[in-house]
């Protein structure tokens, strides 16, 4: 019986590995340069560390299982919660602030379709003990350094950014009750993803009539932040919530990044924990979901126990960057398998091979052979699927004078050497 892998999870092949460790490295780069150190924690965790503050049903999307001294665990569904969960063990001994970044494995149980997947790898940054907006607009600035470390350009992504302070002062304008909001909110998440019909039917089955479905329509329909109707701006709650947006993007300005930002009162971002400046990065031309999403939680440590501390950070998932980064033609090629590849004639042993093999690894270059020996032909056809970008060739004559062929497998040309000149 041929066992497939299970669904929803992938095979990284040798050029999928090669993309993936490119990413990474792209991830770490631009977390390195704003001065984030990097952190991990267990891929199991307790499966509280996200009933707690989500609720019980949280449960349904994630892979848990309940252990033999009977604790339910949980397969990380994302990192924030286990960074929250390690500061707050460590709190009274951590400089402020806290920088950190992460790069994960991580679990979700649900329908595996295109761009979304039951197993990713999600680069987290988070700003830990700043309660301004400069924090947010660091944050930002490193999530859009990584978009340029990749390829992308504001032609081709834009940052869609919103402050839930804003949205649920508005939301409460229309009637809807405090408790009612993270239902409303959980809803317009999905504005995107469903159509605009089957949204509106969603918001009446939870309980909103007519005129809060015709208010948060018109509230959905402003594209800047000077279209809120001076009745709505007049009120403090509103009023504090745009201020402190006009300064996150004067800050935005100041770090060079503003063209890749716009206002979208429509950004809610899903989780609970949020609590002031929500984002997400799309594409322009609106292929894919979301590939960043990020925010202010200056609840989350408190919920886990810690001391109360701002926080603001994001996570971007492998997968649709990889899949925008495809489309656009900007996914690099395959690294090469060597840097030299070593062939040999047939009366040259082993241990001559051998010899030029270590010479060359010894200096630090990626080296093949062909451990099957055969026919120089062979071997050269071996070279070139390695992709190597030299070939050296040991002829009969080597045991005596040590010197090698060396061609260049781009230009064609070759010329002999001695073997300690090699590499």
């Amino acid at each position: 019986m041929k066992i497939q892998a299970v669904r929803g999870t992938r095979d990284f092949y040798p050029e999928d590995m090669a993309f993936r460790r490119w990413l990474v490295e792209r991830w770490r780069e631009a977390s390195r340069r704003a001065g984030f150190v990097e952190v991990d924690g267990p891929e199991l965790e307790p499966l509280e560390l996200y009933t707690e503050k989500s609720g019980p049903e949280i449960a349904e999307q994630l892979y848990w299982l309940q252990d033999k001294g009977g604790r339910k665990l949980a397969l990380r569904p994302e990192f924030t919660p286990t960074l929250a969960r390690m500061i707050a063990s460590r709190q009274a001994a951590l400089p402020e602030p806290i920088r950190w970044f992460n790069i994960s494995r991580c679990f979700r149980y649900e329908r595996a379709q295109k761009g979304r997947l039951r197993e990713f790898f999600q680069w987290n940054v988070d700003l830990v003990g700043v309660p301004d907006e400069v924090a947010d607009a660091e944050c930002l600035s490193v999530a859009v350094e990584a978009m340029k470390g990749v390829g992308l350009g504001p032609e081709d992504v834009v940052v869609r950014l919103n402050d839930r302070r804003l949205l649920g002062a508005l939301v409460q304008h229309l009637g809807i009750a405090e408790p009612r909001v993270p239902q409303v909110f959980a809803l317009l998440d999905k504005r995107d993803k469903v159509p605009a019909l089957a949204l509106a039917a969603m918001l009446a089955e939870a309980g909103l009539d007519t005129r809060q479905r015709e208010g948060l329509e018109r509230v959905l329909s402003w594209r800047h932040l000077s279209d809120i109707d001076a009745r709505e701006r007049a009120t403090p709650e509103v009023a504090a919530a745009v201020e402190s947006l006009n300064r996150l993007f004067e800050l935005l300005k100041d770090y060079g990044v503003a063209e890749w930002c716009r206002f979208d009162i429509g950004i809610v971002r899903g989780l609970a924990y949020y609590t002031g400046p929500v984002w997400e990065v799309h594409d322009r031309q609106g292929e894919f979901r979301a590939i960043f999403g990020g925010g202010r939680y200056d609840r989350l440590l408190g919920d886990v126990g810690g001391k109360p501390m701002p926080a603001c950070g994001f996570g971007c998932g492998d997968v649709i960057l990889g899949l925008l980064l495809e489309a656009r033609g900007l996914r690099p090629e395959p690294e090469r398998a060597a840097d030299y590849y070593v062939v040999q004639a047939d009366a040259v042993a082993w241990a001559e091979v051998l010899q030029v093999v270590r010479h060359l690894r010894g200096r630090g270059h990626p080296t093949q052979f062909d451990l099957k020996g055969g026919a120089l032909k062979r071997q050269m056809k071996k070279a070139a699927d390695a992709a190597a970008r030299f070939v050296v060739i040991l002829s009969d004559g080597f045991a005596a004078d040590r010197r090698v062929t060396i061609r260049d497998m781009q230009s064609g040309e070759q010329r002999d050497l001695p073997l300690e000149n090699l590499g």
